[in-house]
Order: structure tokens, then C-alpha cells, then sequence
């Protein structure tokens, strides 16, 4: 949901970093698998309840996620490939949060967790099953044209799951509560995707039948 709104604000603030990453001949590949590798070392931090480490990891992870887009597109190396890698450690950075907050108190958090985890495969897979659609369909992505595929909008986005992961860090006696409240704002987010993908989609293939009828009748 804030997103769009968030990202404007970091883009220039990032420009002096990705100039100077580019004149040191570093790619956004490197900064995107450097990122994910710091951003998972939040995992065993969390274990042993190194709560503000573990914060810097993930904090740390966020701004190398930032700029290996800015980094790709001031360079020109935006490619397929690399929106790929990026958005698959991504996910795989998500998953693993919770994950490392199970570990730490797992009589505490496992329900919750597991609970969060769900949740975050249902809005991954409504994100990424309708980016797929999208991209078969050309449908335009006007909120985030810097982007590799299309952004499907929802309540519960990276800004929002980065603003949990903090709160998890600083309270991490309330990760259950905070886990839970964030899965029922998940699950509106997939119940909005799926709904509005199903029928933006639906109308698109209705556009194209039409589209095809009419080109195979001239």
C-alpha cells in the first residue's frame, strides 16, 4: 500500500551511493545476492536473540535491495535475469524472518509464525501469478514503471512487511500478536488480488477473443 508512495522519496537518496557503486564497477547481481546473504545471516542472530543485530541485518538487507534496481538502471543492466534473482531472494529473505523468530521461542511463536508464513504465500503467489498474466496481456504497470513485471497493489507490500520485521525486532515479546495482526491484513490483500486479478484478467481475455475475432474476420 505504501509503496508507491515510499519508493519516490528513497529513489534520490540512493543516487550518491549508486554512482559511486558504479564507478567501482559493482554489479546489481552482486548487490542483490550480497544483500540476500546478509539479510538471511538475520536468522541465526535471531535464534540466539540478538534482537538489534539481527535488526541491522534485515536493515541492511533493505538498502541493498534498493539499490541494486537503481544500480541496474543507471547502469543499463536491467534485465530479465536479474528482476528474477531479485524478486525470487526476496521472498525467500521474507520466509525467513519468521522463521528465525520460531526458532528463538518456538513454543511462543510457532503457531504465529506459521500462521505469518501462509499468509505470505498467498500474497506471493496472487503477486506473481498475476505478474505472469500481466506480462502474456502487456497490461500496463503505471505505479511502478521501473519495475521488471507488473506490481499488483495491496494492504500488505514490502514497506509494511519491513515496518513488521522492525517491530518484531523491538518488541520481540509481541511477535505473536504482532504475526497475527499482520496475517488478517494479508488476507484481505490476497482476497482483494485474487478478486480484482480474476476479473481484470477475465476482461482481458474477453478483449483479446474479441480482438482476434475481428482481425481473423478482416
Amino acid at each position: 500500500m505504501l509503496d508507491k508512495y515510499i519508493t519516490p522519496v528513497i529513489k534520490p537518496i540512493l543516487t550518491p551511493l549508486v554512482t559511486a557503486l558504479y564507478q567501482r564497477n559493482i554489479s546489481a547481481d552482486q548487490l542483490t545476492f550480497f544483500g540476500f546473504i546478509i539479510g538471511v545471516l538475520a536468522v541465526p542472530l535471531l535464534y540466539f536473540q540478538l534482537w538489534y543485530w539481527a535488526l541491522a541485518a534485515i536493515i541492511l538487507n533493505r538498502i541493498f535491495d534498493g539499490l541494486d534496481g537503481e544500480l541496474a538502471r543507471y547502469a543499463k543492466q536491467d534485465s530479465s535475469a536479474g528482476g528474477y534473482l531479485d524478486i525470487t531472494l526476496d521472498f525467500l529473505f521474507y520466509a525467513a524472518i519468521p522463521l528465525g523468530f520460531i526458532l528463538a521461542n518456538p513454543e511462543q511463536n510457532a503457531i504465529a509464525g506459521a500462521v505469518l508464513l501462509a499468509s505470505f504465500i498467498g500474497t506471493g503467489s496472487s503477486f506473481l501469478a498475476f505478474a505472469i498474466a500481466a506480462e502474456k496481456f502487456k497490461i500496463n504497470k503505471p505505479q511502478f514503471k521501473y519495475k521488471s513485471f507488473y506490481y499488483l497493489n495491496g494492504l500488505t507490500e514490502g514497506t509494511e512487511t519491513i515496518a513488521l520485521f522492525v517491530a518484531f525486532c523491538l518488541w520481540p515479546e509481541h511477535f505473536s500478536f504482532l504475526a497475527l495482526i499482520f496475517s488478517a491484513a494479508c488476507a484481505i490483500t490476497i482476497f482483494t488480488r485474487i478478486h480484482g486479478g480474476y476479473h481484470t484478467l477475465k476482461q482481458q481475455d474477453v478483449d483479446f477473443k474479441q480482438a482476434t475475432k475481428k482481425d481473423n474476420s478482416d
